[in-house]
């Protein structure tokens, strides 16, 4: 592992007190075991029709038919629940501990394994949700922990029996995943997407774990790094637009798992 952008990033993180935004995906959980999104693990079977995820995971397959999608995400859940966190999300309390209001976490995952590793919600940007959540579809108000309901498994149809726990208490309607869907958009309110855009604007370094950025908000955060030409930190074993950028700026690749790196980083930083 090259000590480049170790030393890039201690400069400007300890010896010139500067702010740390640590952007993380799939890639960091995918050492706890929890099943890709896109991969074989997201296909869905209904009936006789196989479903594919950027079919489910919308506002639109949930409104035709809510009882399809629902067990996708209880099986989904019941997934992460028995995931445990790895390393990196151990060494990302640690960073977080030492640097306090210096340091912001923004995640693409839903699995909420930064939580239960100790992560602060108050650090913690969630920008797709968490699937230990659900909320009113009809946008009531009302939002709730996810219960956990007997009977889920792969392929599994909808049990009548799960219909009370996912309708809104106040309002009578269906309660949704919490979860950014493909044909929705970004926003503050539920998932911090401003707060994540200031926190990058605000940065000293970016450092980028186990994501490739194929989605809008991570891409506008690498272009932010890009313009104000802070040290990039990429952490991937897989080249990667993140990785390019990386190179190009005064921090670097790190090509290693996301649990190498960040025990790394964290060391780097005095964590």
């Amino acid at each position: 592992m090259t000590s480049q952008p170790l030393e890039a990033l201690r400069r400007a993180i300890t010896e010139r007190g500067g702010r740390l935004v640590v952007l993380t995906g799939a890639g960091i959980s995918a050492e706890s075991g929890i099943p890709t999104f896109r991969g074989p693990e997201g296909f869905w079977t209904a009936g006789s029709r196989v479903y594919r995820p950027q079919e489910l995971a919308t506002q639109r397959m949930f409104s035709a038919n809510p009882t399809v999608v629902w067990p996708w995400y209880l099986w989904r859940q019941s997934e992460c629940a028995k995931a445990e966190p790895n390393a990196a999300h151990r060494a990302l309390v640690r960073i977080e501990a030492a640097l306090e209001d210096r340091f912001t976490l923004v995640t693409q995952n839903v699995d909420g394994l930064h939580h239960r590793s100790g992560s602060s919600s108050e650090r913690t940007m969630e920008i797709h949700g968490n699937i230990n959540a659900h909320r009113c579809a009809a946008g009531c108000g009302t939002r709730a922990a996810l219960p956990t309901l007997d009977g889920v498994g792969p392929a599994c149809e909808f049990d009548e029996r799960w219909k009370p726990a996912l309708t809104c208490s106040r309002c009578g309607e269906w309660m949704r995943p919490h979860v950014l869907w493909f044909d929705e958009y970004y926003d503050e309110a539920q998932y911090r997407f401003e707060s994540a855009i200031r926190a990058t604007e605000a940065a000293d370094a970016l450092v980028v774990v186990g994501t490739t950025g194929a989605t809008s908000l991570p891409a506008h955060m690498l272009e932010i790094a890009r313009n104000r030409a802070i040290p990039i930190i990429d952490v991937n074993p897989d080249d990667n637009p993140f990785a390019r950028a990386a190179a190009r700026s005064p921090g670097g690749w790190l090509r290693c798992p996301a649990t190498q790196g960040m025990v790394a980083i964290a060391a780097a930083l005095g964590a």
